[in-house]
């Protein structure tokens, strides 16, 4: 039998027919939807007089307009957005569709609520339309972002036309220093092959690095691997992962629990399968990233330096260099440790899920957020926010300084109240620091949760590892 990719064997196993040498009709296990990308894809259901048949195995949340400002009951005060939410209601109740509502205790960002409840597991297709979806290959699923008319299509029947995508492997061994997370682990491969390295691939990851990180870590290297142009992202299931997955799943029980594991075992890259990239890294090289530009391979190491335009080949990479430092205010050639900022945004599907939580309660407590600097930490779910509020890590947050909100997607894109005004510079554990991306003229510098703390405290990008010996 041929050999074939973990990514192969997926596609193989949800294939309902071949269309062409590309393209393919794909069953989706899980289809989550969210309040902004469902609206048109609904009315255009409804326009064609057709039913949703299979509700089931759809799920809604309300995640990215929502206001995140603490209290009991949330109001969405803008008209456009709080009529997205109030008609992703009445269409979920429309046709049965199991809907995570704006005042539900469970409510969160949609790639931290779906996993957290059991609902993503080993070798399903799991699609969204959101570009993040990719978070759920740490748990063996091939998941991917559709458009808006894609969505429409699974609505009414559950399939997908599917453009087939190439196979790279990421081999990352060796341990990752003390300082050092998996937000940085994955800010450097996406600084080493680029914003469209990955373009048209589905990227496994493995290696001795990767089977050290817990899920929530991995969570985070699937999520950005789509800033890399990846059309998705996977990890072949291991015993981490499946011990998440049943920790999630009272359902997985008796006969089907035997048939699920037997099923998972299968689920890893035969021996001799191709990839047609491949690329290799050694985890004890890392340090903390930061990016400086307007895009995620725009990165350096806490101890680097911005880049010289003249360093870079003439054409469209020296051309972005120059633009993203017309439009972050940054000096070619300067340290990125010491750029003083204004902002604090801790939260997003990347990086807000109770271990990224705990990182920064670590940092931060006993100390206290320093003066012109306003940091915010906005939980990924409901449940995340509670068992946080329950360990104690909220009220070290708060007596340091910190805004503690309810759950959102919030500031990692402005598409709701929680905007940066121009100028403002912004140290983010979120995905994205395009121009504009959370207000239009502000500054967005991603790094780890731990690194955001650190900013928070000093008031400058500083390197975590200098408070971090300090505590011990």
């Amino acid at each position: 039998m041929t050999p074939r990719t973990l990514y192969q064997k997926l596609v193989d196993s949800h294939t309902v027919a071949r269309l062409d040498e590309q393209n393919v009709l794909l069953f989706c296990d899980l289809h989550l939807m969210n309040e902004y990308t469902s609206p048109q894809a609904f009315a255009g259901l409804h326009e064609k007089g057709r039913g949703v048949p299979m509700p089931g195995q759809n799920v809604a949340v309300v995640s990215h307009v929502i206001p995140t400002e603490p209290g009991t009951i949330r109001v969405i005060r803008d008209a456009a957005p709080a009529l997205q939410a109030s008609n992703l209601k009445k269409n979920c109740e429309r046709h049965a569709i199991p809907l995570f509502d704006t005042n539900d205790m469970l409510q969160g960002i949609e790639h931290v609520v779906a996993p957290e409840h059991g609902m993503i597991r080993p070798g399903m297709v799991v699609i969204c339309g959101d570009s993040h979806t990719t978070t759920y290959g740490a748990l063996g699923a091939l998941g991917f972002g559709i458009g808006t008319s894609e969505v429409e299509h699974v609505l009414a029947t559950q399939t997908l036309v599917y453009r087939l995508a190439q196979d790279m492997r990421i081999r990352i061994d060796g341990t990752l220093p003390v300082g050092t997370t998996a937000k940085d682990l994955v800010l450097m491969v996406i600084g080493q092959i680029g914003a469209q390295g990955a373009r048209g691939h589905v990227i496994e990851f493995c290696g001795t690095a990767l089977d050290a990180l817990s899920i929530e870590a991995r969570f985070t290297v699937c999520n950005m691997a789509v800033e890399a142009g990846a059309r998705g992202a996977l990890i072949a299931p291991d015993a981490k992962a499946r011990q998440y997955v049943l920790e999630r799943a009272p359902d997985i029980e008796g006969s089907v629990r035997d048939a699920a594991l037997a099923h998972w075992d299968t689920l890893f890259s035969d021996e001799g399968a191709p990839f047609h990239i491949e690329h290799c890294f050694d985890a004890s090289d890392v340090a903390p990233h930061v990016t400086w530009g307007t895009s995620p391979d725009q990165v350096v190491r806490i101890d680097g330096r911005i880049p010289e335009p003249d360093d870079q080949p003439a054409g469209p990479l020296r051309r972005s260099t120059e633009q993203a430092l017309r439009y972050t205010g940054l000096a070619a050639g300067a340290a990125i440790e010491g750029t003083p900022i204004q902002h604090v945004f801790i939260g997003s599907c990347t990086n807000a899920r109770i271990e990224d939580l705990r990182a920064v309660a670590r940092v931060v407590e006993g100390r206290q957020v320093a003066s012109g600097v306003r940091a915010m930490v906005v939980p990924g779910s409901g449940a995340v926010k509670h068992m946080a509020e329950q360990e104690g890590i909220a009220k070290i947050l708060q007596d340091a300084g910190f805004e503690w909100r309810a759950p959102g997607c919030s500031m990692c894109l402005a598409m709701n109240g929680d905007i940066l005004e121009a100028g403002v510079r912004c140290a983010s554990t979120t995905n994205r620091n395009f121009e504009g991306r959370q207000g239009r003229g502000a500054i967005t510098h991603l790094m780890s949760p731990a690194m955001a703390a650190a900013a928070a405290l000093t008031g400058a990008i500083t390197d975590v590892r200098r408070l971090e010996s300090a505590h011990a």
